[in-house]
């Protein structure tokens, strides 16, 4: 009965006379080509299948798009896993590898959320232009409900300062508020009169 035989012990068994280290390095090396190889041949084939279902079954490029893609990802990641794994990484290591930079991506994300919605929201008040600088706003709560209220003086990255009418203190509103509520814009001197 003969006993299993690996890709090393083969090579090994073909070339008797080579140095086992060299060999070593080699046959990873060999592995690894292979299973890209096998990767890319996938990847095409899912292409080709997905051309044969977008041209059968009519469907949408943008389903077929966005197949082929989660699909290339799938091949290539498992690739990389694989040829990893053959260069000696461990599944354990590289499983809290990535759950660790998980985690912290997400913790940065949320706690730079309110930042960066603010900041897109900065953008989104100079392009379309709800409001200009002193013109006089009024942020309402909902409806007719007073809210915040006074001359615009400065729209900056995070905030829109207002300057309260009679007042000598200024309100600072995040840019991402004016998305949520109601703005009631003048822009006539007077502004809003308090009452």
């Amino acid at each position: 009965m003969s006993s299993p035989s690996t890709p090393l012990v083969m090579i090994r068994n073909l070339l008797p006379q080579t140095n086992p280290r060299l060999l070593d390095a080699v046959v990873p090396m060999l592995e690894i080509v292979l299973i890209l190889a096998v990767a890319w041949l996938l990847r095409m084939t899912l292409r080709q299948l997905v051309k044969r279902l977008q041209s059968r079954h009519r469907l949408p490029l943008e389903i077929a798009l966005a197949i082929r893609r989660v699909g290339a990802f799938v091949i290539w990641t498992a690739a990389l896993l694989l040829a990893l794994g053959r260069l000696g990484v461990s599944s354990v290591t590289l499983w809290t590898a990535f759950t660790g930079f998980a985690a912290v991506g997400a913790v940065a994300f949320f706690a730079a959320w309110s930042v960066l919605s603010n900041i897109f929201c900065t953008f989104l008040i100079v392009t379309t232009r709800p409001f200009r600088l002193h013109d006089h706003i009024e942020l309402l709560e909902n409806g007719e409900k007073p809210g915040l209220k006074g001359k615009v003086i400065d729209i900056n990255l995070i905030y829109t300062t207002l300057q309260e009418a009679g007042e000598d203190s200024v309100l600072q509103i995040p840019n991402s508020l004016f998305f949520q509520r109601t703005t009631r814009r003048r822009r006539d001197a007077d502004g809003f009169h308090a009452g």
